[in-house]
C-alpha cells in the first residue's frame, strides 16, 4: 500500500520560502514518476512541478524560476523549495506519485499553504 505524508506548509509573507516535503512508503521509489500539484478554493487542481523516474522535471509556468523540485532516493522523498511566493500561490498543495508498474497514481493528504501579510 502506497502512502504519501506531506510537510512543510505554513504561513509565510508575500517574497518569503518555504520547502514542502514528501515522504513515501509501499514501493520502489526510484521507480515513479513524483511531484506537487495544488488547488486554491474554487479552482482546479494544477500541476506545480513533477519529476520523473529518470530525473527529468517539468513544471508550471508560474512556477519557473521560483520553485524547484528535488528528489532524494535514499530518504524516499521529494521536496518542493519556494522561493518568491506570492499571494496568488496560496493553496493546498498535494504530493503526487505515478507507479508505471501499475499505472495508478495517488495522492498524499495535502499541506495548507497561505500567503499573506
Amino acid at each position: 500500500q502506497v502512502h504519501l505524508v506531506e510537510s512543510g506548509g505554513g504561513l509565510v509573507q508575500p517574497g518569503g520560502s518555504l520547502r514542502l516535503s514528501c515522504a513515501h512508503s509501499g514501493t520502489v521509489f526510484s521507480a515513479n514518476d513524483m511531484g506537487w500539484y495544488r488547488q486554491a478554493p474554487g479552482k482546479q487542481r494544477e500541476l506545480v512541478a513533477a519529476i520523473l523516474r529518470d530525473g527529468s522535471t517539468n513544471s508550471g509556468d508560474f512556477a519557473k524560476g521560483r520553485f524547484t523540485i528535488s528528489r532524494d532516493n535514499a530518504k524516499k522523498s521529494i521536496y518542493l523549495r519556494m522561493n518568491s511566493l506570492k499571494l496568488e500561490d496560496t493553496a493546498v498543495y498535494y504530493c503526487w506519485l505515478y507507479s508505471r508498474a501499475t499505472m495508478r497514481e495517488y495522492w498524499g493528504q495535502g499541506t495548507q499553504v497561505t500567503v499573506s501579510s
